[in-house]
């Protein structure tokens, strides 16, 4: 069931989208080489603590996950698409990661992501990195109202296929609100003018996954929960948390 926001409840899903851009931030500037997954989890943490807000990740265990996750931020390296645990890895220069954080606070939530290079980057992956968030422009720009989700969907799937990209079937983005996931699914490749009504109300996080080598296949590893490239290409997810309103899609996840 899809559960529209009125403005006020937006207004405090903006509030809540502040933490996670602040987390994003702070842990974007923590990696570097030699710094482990695990310490920016704890700048993580951090964040949650000094914005008095709730982690959406810890201890959440979706019907497809055999485990609670065990950490507030996803951290995902190289070939790992989408949630990658934190663990005591070390970035190493040339990684490309990927960090997904979500917050709730005042009884909502925010969700948004992005992917960066550590230290020396590959041309490869920067392009890798730069079409992912032109498809999530171009997904953004699609939400507006009196459209549909297949137009979202077209925008991102357009862009990453042009460019030669697998995108994971099944993974997307989806709505959010009171709960971190909500109805509707919102896939990364699709037709246009199909699918769910786009009204103002509706709050959904759109999140492109992109895999360099151009195969749409993965596996979930032994943890039960990251997602990796079958042909171990490396993967690239961006994310934000945006509000249809009369006037065109807000994005919610900004400083």
């Amino acid at each position: 069931m899809v559960e529209f926001k009125t403005a006020s409840e937006i207004a405090a899903m903006r509030e809540a989208g502040r933490v996670v851009a602040h987390a994003l931030e702070a842990c974007a500037k923590e990696a570097r080489p030699g710094t482990s997954l695990l310490e920016l989890d704890e700048v993580a943490r951090a964040v949650l603590a000094a914005d008095g807000a709730r982690s959406s990740f810890l201890h959440y265990r979706p019907h497809f996950a055999p485990t609670a996750y065990p950490a507030v931020l996803c951290t995902s390296v190289n070939e790992v698409i989408v949630h990658g645990i934190p663990d005591d890895y070390r970035l190493r220069d040339g990684d490309l990661l990927s960090i997904d954080f979500g917050a709730e606070l005042g009884g909502f939530h925010g969700d948004a992501a992005r992917s960066l290079v550590v230290g020396r980057a590959d041309p490869a992956d920067e392009q890798l990195i730069a079409t992912a968030w032109a498809a999530l422009e171009a997904g953004i720009t699609a939400a507006q109202p009196g459209g549909r989700l297949g137009d979202i969907s077209h925008a991102i799937g357009q862009i990453g296929r042009g460019a030669g990209y697998g995108i994971p079937d099944g993974f997307g983005g989806h709505g959010i609100g009171r709960k971190m996931h909500e109805d509707p699914s919102v896939p990364n490749d699709g037709r246009p003018r199909r699918g769910f009504p786009l009204r103002p109300g509706l709050v959904i996080a759109i999140e492109p996954m992109f895999m360099a080598g151009g195969d749409d296949a993965y596996h979930v590893a032994r943890d039960g929960w990251s997602l990796r490239t079958s042909d171990g290409s490396r993967a690239a997810h961006v994310e934000h948390s945006v509000a249809i309103t009369e006037d065109g899609p807000v994005i919610l996840t900004l400083p």
